[in-house]
């Protein structure tokens, strides 16, 4: 080594040993140290199997109170679906603690190593997320498990909460895997711990669920062995029929398909019934979902027999509220007659109660007071009051009545249009054939699938004859094309009689154009059909109240627009746009109608079962928008079969209109209502509300 290249040299090794030192300094950092000793074996061993034990040993702060008999069931349940691997759905009074237990089975599933892969399910992601939050806390602050279960506790603890020196902690120079993330939480992977790596995921009910698998830091990939759903559903969805429907297929398909195939999943679910049929009241049926063994307990079992009492307790309440002297005359009122008010009654929960309340019953008196009968009935009792929400819903009872003696295939004498609508499904094509009089008056004259199906009842999506084996097992877009081929020749190239011998012609027949798959071979199709004078492809809109009306806009060169419809050129080619709220209630209503009545809709003779169970299969919520248009909104009533020949009824009556067809002035429809203002006779203003039709 020369002279001049000496300190060179000693530099680099100057270097190479503050380097050293730095990655052994951030080692020391890194690496956890001694893991400190469990603290009470005994303690922890006994809860091993006891799901209660280990409630209250370990999270006596979340279970102030003694455990009520509904608790000890539910409590119960949770341990045979860890342990054994069962199912559990249970619903309990808004704040009895069910969520709460469903975050501490997960607690006691992982801790203990009951389950390694543990998903959480809310109604939203966010709503999960927050479940997980409260098992950090747990771990990150509850000192009792910290003194148990140190290798669980003391690496996360380590942390500071500080989640990103995860990626480089360690233990015995080897990573502890920790993973604290918003949507995933893995328990440190220390060897000989039983829940080493203990993994939970969290998910909204409607995200990404099916196929979730975890890779453990052996290199092992586990699927999920425990689901805690916590009340699946929200206000808005448990008002949605179709929404309902949608939750109810996820759990009993994608969740309980997690743990994979041939392996069984255990399951948790808490609930609160918001309305009959929801999706808690679904799952609650023992007879429609057996395997979730579905648990409804009550705040109160049975209400006092001094009822008269109670209503008077109530007014001294209210009117204490609403005067603002408080809610003492009506306490004082209860205290005096405490014996004969409580007489009769059975609550679930005695401890259940305000620290200014004197009783469970007056607790829950109070509640039904303040929150109204409909909301204490669904939150405090699982039995929620049913609403007129479907009032106007058709009935299948009431459509039988409508069928008349005219054969199949045949029109009404006075009837002098006759339109159809085809439903574009994946497997199936739906069709209806319509007439119309005058006055718009419909007959059902006939309807069908192709390819027929050969059977009374059946559902699109498991039809077994499909256009695909129709048209010899080609693709969709030829199998679609030839369908529609088929059914247009069948429908438009013959003669439909009527009664007084005269032979007629479909005038206008509409096609579903607006599932995105199908809507390019649907507009080719009647594009170049032989036909193509007499069809259209169409675009059916469920226009709300807070939108603007088809009407509305302004029409183009070339537009045609009549009620609640517009044709016009989209990508050089005519087409239809309808409002489906409109004409599914103006439909509605002359299925509703006297059957004497000359704008009544009726049917041809025959059973027709299916048909109505189609019609009846969505039902109107009545809207009303901050500008005061108010319209009927149709929503699917998630019933099991479809509303495919309900479409092609309403698409039916819409290429009515098309074909010149026209409603009396005085049509029965979605009216709008709108408030002006007009000069009143002294000089100021006064309000009125005036009618008309939304077209």
């Amino acid at each position: 080594m020369t002279k001049s290249s000496q300190p060179a040299a000693a530099y680099e090794r100057r270097k190479g040993r503050a380097a050293e030192a730095k990655r052994s300094e951030s080692a020391k950092g890194r690496e956890i140290g001694e893991m400190p000793p469990v603290k009470k074996p005994k303690r922890r061993a006994a809860a091993a199997k006891n799901f209660r034990l280990f409630c209250e040993t370990y999270l006596a702060e979340s279970f102030p109170l003694a455990w009520s008999a509904d608790h000890l069931t539910a409590i119960a349940k949770i341990e045979a679906a860890v342990l054994r691997g069962e199912l559990f759905a249970f619903a309990m009074p808004r704040g009895s603690g069910k969520t709460t237990l469903c975050e501490a089975a997960c607690l006691w599933a992982m801790l203990y190593g009951h389950r390694q892969f543990i998903v959480l399910v809310g109604a939203d992601q966010t709503i999960a997320s927050a479940m997980a939050d409260s098992l950090k806390a747990q771990i990150e602050n509850n000192d009792l498990l910290l003194d148990d279960f140190p290798e669980a506790c003391y690496p996360v603890r380590c942390l500071d909460r500080i989640a990103q020196r995860a990626k480089g902690q360690t233990y015995q120079g080897k990573p502890t895997e920790i993973d604290w993330a918003a949507d995933q939480v893995t328990l440190p992977f220390i060897k000989g711990s039983p829940s080493a790596g203990a993994c939970v995921r969290v998910a909204g009910i409607t995200g990404r669920i099916r196929g979730l698998k975890h890779t453990r830091p052996d290199g092992k990939t586990i699927r999920p062995s425990l689901v805690l759903i916590d009340d699946p559903q929200t206000d808005e969805s448990a008002s949605s029929p179709s929404q309902c429907s949608t939750r109810e297929r996820i759990l009993s398909g994608a969740i309980l398909g997690l743990a994979g195939p041939g392996t069984k999943i255990a399951g948790l679910c808490t609930i609160t019934v918001i309305r009959p049929d929801d999706l808690a009241d679904r799952l609650l049926d023992r007879a429609r979902h057996p395997a979730w063994q579905g648990e409804r307990t009550k705040l109160v079992y049975e209400w006092p027999k001094a009822e008269d009492l109670w209503l008077e307790y109530g007014e001294l309440r209210r009117s204490g509220q609403r005067n603002g002297t408080g809610t003492a005359e009506a306490d004082a009122f209860y205290a005096s007659r405490r014996d004969q008010m409580d007489g009769g009654c059975r609550v679930a929960w005695e401890q259940r109660r305000n620290e200014d309340e004197l009783s469970a019953i007056q607790h829950a008196w109070n509640l039904r007071i303040d929150r109204g009968e409909s909301a204490f009935a669904a939150e405090f009792q699982n039995q929620p009051i049913a609403e007129d929400v479907a009032s106007d819903k058709l009935d299948k009872r009431a459509l039988a009545l409508r069928v008349t003696t005219l054969p199949k295939g045949v029109v009404p004498a006075n009837h002098h249009q006759l339109t159809a609508f085809v439903d574009v499904q994946d497997r199936v094509l739906f069709w209806l054939v319509a007439s119309w009089s005058e006055s718009f008056g419909g007959h059902v004259v006939q309807y069908g699938v192709y390819p027929d199906q050969g059977v009374s009842f059946f559902e699109a999506g498991s039809a077994k004859r499909t256009l695909a084996k129709a048209a010899g097992n080609v693709g969709f877009e030829a199998s679609l094309n030839a369908g529609l081929e088929r059914v247009t020749q069948i429908l438009l190239a013959k003669d439909w009689p009527r009664e007084d011998g005269t032979a007629m012609r479909i005038s206008q027949l509409l096609i579903d154009a607006n599932w995105g798959k199908s809507t390019a071979t649907v507009r080719t199709f009647c594009k170049r059909s032989p036909h193509a004078t007499l069809i259209l492809p169409s675009h059916g809109r469920g226009i709300g109240a807070s939108s603007p009306a088809l009407t509305d806009k302004g029409k183009t060169r070339g537009d045609r627009i009549g009620l609640n419809w517009r044709i016009g050129n989209v990508n050089g080619q005519r087409s239809c746009t309808y409002d489906t709220n409109f004409w599914k209630t103006f439909t509605a209503s002359r299925l509703r109608l006297a059957t004497g009545d000359p704008e009544a809709i009726m049917f041809c003779i025959g059973e027709h079962d299916l048909l109505f169970e189609h019609l009846t299969n969505e039902y109107p919520v009545r809207t009303e928008s901050a500008r005061g248009r108010v319209v009927d909104e149709w929503k699917l009533s998630g019933t099991r079969f479809e509303n495919h020949w309900w479409d092609c009824l309403v698409g039916s009556a819409c290429a009515a209109s098309i074909a010149g067809v026209q409603p009396t002035a005085t049509e029965v429809g979605v009216r709008q209502r709108r408030k002006i203002d007009l000069p009143s006779g002294s000089g100021g203003r006064k309000t009125i509300t005036v009618k008309r039709l939304n077209a």
